[in-house]
């Protein structure tokens, strides 16, 4: 299963997340997964149905001390991750995900991508 974790600030545009996603290679994903409380914004649903890929809501506790290989102090003190597009690409992809690609950044910084592949249903 590949996943793209998605982080993104409250004022990020539908053009951004795109930009960030497909930086990070958006071929053959099986969904989209970022952090609970964000899961339900309108600009990652159109994300979602633009790509035709159900989104995964990953509770802040499951993020919380994953380990990854970008770092952002902000995340990291509000999440106890390193970046969220990168933890939750870990987390919905299942046991033994790994990485195929870190985080990428929108070019007005909004929005990152990272995409993970593992044994997730």
């Amino acid at each position: 299963m590949r996943v793209a974790g998605l982080g993104f600030r409250r004022d990020v545009t539908l053009a951004s997340l795109r930009e960030a996603l497909i930086a990070a290679g958006a071929e053959n994903l099986a969904a989209v997964a970022t952090v609970s409380d964000k899961s339900q914004t309108m600009v990652l649903r159109l994300l979602a149905r633009e790509f035709n890929l159900p989104i995964k809501a990953i509770p802040t506790a499951v993020l919380a001390g994953i380990e990854t290989p970008t770092r952002s102090e902000f995340v990291q003190a509000k999440f106890a991750t390193g970046s969220i597009a990168e933890a939750a690409a870990l987390a919905a992809a299942g046991p033994r995900a790994r990485l195929v690609s870190i985080r990428t950044v929108s070019q007005d910084r909004t929005a990152t991508a990272a995409i993970a592949e593992g044994d997730g249903e």
